[in-house]
């Protein structure tokens, strides 16, 4: 009887246990938190510097 009674207040011990670590779901994660932005490389300025108007001018006029 006894082992019976010690088995039952195991098993309640592990219940609680268990209902106290997995017995809510974690909080929602946004998604502006799971994702972060980069740039893959850095900016070149000499890239956007192209003015097909510039070129016109110079070398049309």
């Amino acid at each position: 009887m006894e082992d019976a009674m010690a088995q039952r207040s195991s098993e309640t011990e592990a219940s609680a246990a268990r209902q106290a670590r997995f017995g809510t779901l974690p909080e929602p994660v946004r998604l502006e938190d799971m994702v972060e932005e980069r740039a893959a490389s850095t900016l070149d300025p000499a890239r956007t510097a192209y003015n097909q108007d510039e070129w016109l001018v110079r070398y049309c006029l």
